[in-house]
């Protein structure tokens, strides 16, 4: 079963490879040449469009694991959902692909599965299952995912975690709570040098960001969490960190309307943050490039080098959203996204 095999790895040197230029090849866009081209259609190694929407990478023995959201089936209108146009499709589960160049992904199949037959299921098809991030435990020797899970008009606002002994599943669901007994809608898993990890969650109403250091095992909250961004209306964060500055890039809140990304800087997940501005530079910045924020993936081996992973949704088809990946570019405490039409891992030499 193709889900359940793990691809051993390759080592850093063949992501130092990449580096050095285009290889051969089917591109993301399509065409003949290997570059990131944003907002086109992205292929798999089957020639399929890449299907992990709202997603987060990891990184584990050499080899890159996409997880995403599976979006599939006819994009429809709640009644419920109607004030904020909350066009919905059916939830199909999570998805996983690898890849050891981050150009290249094959498909590992469905990593935690949405179910068919009962409605009173957290990962019923009629449900909410999103923005799926994955990190691995030194300890207790599995992978952790923790996802977005809701009802359909997202009035449950619940956190789920599954766990699995192998990076591409399949993953064992353990069940959803509202973390520190707040609400959790979009959120993001961060996980630091020290092996402690944070949910980072829209709560509140999505008015507030809530930073929650986890338990050791990573399968719930320890206790201590803070409220950041009070008041402030922030959602779909992205967490990084580089030189011992923790990061957070974030979107507001205009359902699946694009609008202008944000970052802000602390010394500790749970310290202080302070919000600097848009870090998005060139045409259409305002609307971070008409997509939301999802994911910042450190490129291994190469210190310094991040990419910026957002989705461009289209709430009227939503299996056609697109990714927008670019370069992230640090300096001192300054971030910058620049829009580019396409690039490739060579950026990060300059």
């Amino acid at each position: 079963m193709r889900g359940q095999t793990m691809h051993r790895a390759i080592g850093l040197s063949a992501v130092s490879f990449f580096l050095l230029g285009a290889c051969t090849g089917n591109s993301p866009g399509g065409g003949p040449a290997d570059f990131f081209r944003p907002g086109a259609v992205w292929l798999d190694t089957e020639g399929n469009p890449i299907n992990a929407h709202g997603g987060g990478v990891l990184f584990q023995d050499g080899v890159y694991y996409w997880y995403g959201e599976i979006k599939s089936g006819e994009t429809r209108l709640p009644e419920k959902n109607k004030s904020w146009t909350g066009t919905r499709v059916q939830a199909g589960g999570v998805s996983c692909y690898s890849s050891t160049d981050l150009m290249h992904w094959r498909n590992e199949g469905v990593a935690l599965a949405a179910v068919a037959d009962d409605p009173g299921h957290d990962l019923y098809a009629g449900k909410v299952i999103e923005r799926p991030k994955v990190v691995y435990n030194e300890s207790t020797r599995q992978y952790v995912m923790w996802m977005h899970i809701d009802s359909e008009d997202y009035s449950a606002a619940r956190a789920g975690v599954a766990v699995s002994d192998n990076p591409v599943g399949l993953y064992e669901y353990r069940g959803s709570i509202r973390p520190d007994g707040s609400m959790s809608r979009d959120m993001t898993l961060f996980r630091d040098e020290d092996g402690r990890a944070y949910l980072v969650y829209a709560s509140e109403n999505n008015a507030t960001l809530h930073i929650s250091l986890l338990a050791p095992d990573y399968l719930s909250p320890s206790g201590t969490f803070v409220r950041a961004f009070e008041n402030r209306s922030r959602e779909a964060p992205a967490v990084f960190k580089h030189r011992g500055r923790y990061f957070i890039v974030s979107s507001g809140c205009t359902g699946w309307d694009p609008n202008e990304a944000e970052y802000a800087v602390a010394d500790s997940m749970l310290g202080v943050w302070t919000v600097r501005n848009n870090p998005c530079l060139g045409p259409d910045r305002e609307k971070t490039f008409f997509s939301q924020s999802t994911f910042v993936l450190p490129v291994a081996g190469v210190p310094g080098a991040f990419i910026f992973m957002a989705d461009r949704w289209n709430k009227l088809n939503l299996p056609d959203s697109r990714y927008v990946w670019l370069p992230l570019k640090i300096q001192g405490d300054t971030l910058s996204i620049a829009w580019r039409d396409s690039w490739d891992l060579s950026v990060f030499k300059k």
